[in-house]
């Protein structure tokens, strides 16, 4: 876009794909400033999640590789076990050729601070405690108002503020995520014995249910089990509680797998949440306001994607925004581009869940990189240009 160092961004939210956002339009050439919600950096740090390669890709556009392979720990392969415990698969994870782009391993809040630390290093505002109360679009600019009484004023507004989105409640208040059909259940068992080697994860097809779980080079077993059951009661969507473990020891238990007894041995009371998804065609621009991430297009978790997918569009929003002459061009052609692949998501994700197994066809060790794989690398490479065509 035409004078980008001119353009004043906002990102409201400083989560995965906020501060990923803020990291793509801050080195596009915008003025970037981030508002979040929470009063800290390592929010969610109890939950961890897996950075496909895409994601790695992603994040390699954005100069921010060392900040985060300096948390977490690398996954080269999968093994899937049957209900009796019987290796079904043991097959290569993602692009590990190539040590940057390898599938990782880590918990959520490291990886939000290792994000808004590499921000905060490269001179990006970020203001915690900041909550949205509503947002004024205009033709000259949209502003901010925040619970505090502050306001901001920028010439785009990006929403990446997650699941609960207060951006989304204005662009669009009667969309909202929906259950998913599963009970997401996850946590750590600490001295756990690593029988696979380094750089697994396992998954578990269970008779009712799907489990999951990688070592870490420490001994920290990172687990989690998906069930499908009634929504929690009483709750908002996404909504973390702490629940004992004798239900899903109950489940988990029918089966000869290590799944019971990781969870048997994790310290503590067991966190589960709903996993929840957006409807399919919500609106995710108008204006100067923009949602990206799981504000736009979150998904039930059973691919491992959520978190890739909002590094992806913080990379192809930062090219359209550069490459592109006017706000309105810009947004079509990241909704473009980005829509196919993320609700392609949302419906295998939600399919997955509904099911209650792990996928049935594991990563083939004969894979090669098919159109749809190359496409999304040339949109990821930021020295390609991105144009309205492609």
């Amino acid at each position: 876009m035409t004078g980008t160092a001119a353009i004043r961004a906002l990102v409201i939210g400083g989560g995965i794909a906020g501060t990923a956002a803020a990291l793509g339009l801050h080195k596009a050439g915008c003025h970037v400033r981030v508002y979040e919600a929470h009063p800290g950096s390592a929010e969610d740090i109890g939950a961890f999640l897996t950075l496909a390669s895409t994601g790695m890709r992603a994040l390699a556009q954005l100069d921010a590789t060392s900040a985060v392979t300096a948390v977490g720990f690398p996954l080269t392969s999968l093994r899937l076990i049957d209900a009796e415990g019987a290796e079904l698969a043991h097959v290569p994870l993602g692009e590990v050729a190539q040590p940057d782009l390898r599938y990782r391993c880590l918990r959520r809040g490291e990886l939000n601070a290792a994000l808004q630390g590499e921000a905060a290093r490269r001179g990006i505002q970020l203001t915690h405690g900041a909550r949205l109360t509503s947002v004024t679009d205009g033709p000259y600019g949209v502003t901010a108002r925040f619970a505090d009484g502050t306001t901001a004023t920028g010439d785009l507004l990006i929403g990446a503020d997650g699941l609960h989105s207060a951006v989304r409640r204005v662009l669009t208040p009667g969309v909202r995520p929906g259950y998913a059909g599963q009970r997401v259940y996850y946590g750590y068992t600490p001295g756990a014995p690593n029988t696979t080697g380094s750089g697994v994860i396992t998954m578990v097809r269970g008779s009712a249910s799907a489990f999951g779980y990688a070592v870490s080079p420490a001994g920290e077993a990172y687990w989690f089990a998906r069930v499908g059951e009634d929504p929690l009661p009483g709750r908002t969507p996404a909504a973390r509680t702490a629940v004992p473990r004798e239900h899903l020891l109950s489940v988990l238990g029918k089966d000869a797998t290590p799944a019971a007894a990781l969870v048997a041995a994790a310290p503590g009371p067991l966190m589960v949440t709903n996993a929840t998804e957006m409807p399919l065609g919500a609106t995710w621009h108008t204006g100067r306001v923009l949602l990206i991430g799981d504000a736009a297009h979150a998904a039930s978790p059973a691919t491992g994607q959520g978190a890739s997918t909002g590094l992806e569009d913080a990379v192809v929003l930062a090219k359209a925004l550069r490459d592109l002459p006017d706000l309105p061009r810009a947004f079509a052609a990241y909704e473009r581009l980005r829509r196919p692949r993320v609700e392609h998501n949302i419906t295998v994700s939600g399919g997955i869940s509904r099911g209650t197994h792990a996928p049935a066809r594991p990563a083939d060790p004969n894979h090669r990189p098919d159109h749809q794989d190359e496409e999304l690398a040339r949109q990821l490479a930021w020295d390609t240009p991105l144009t309205e065509r492609n």
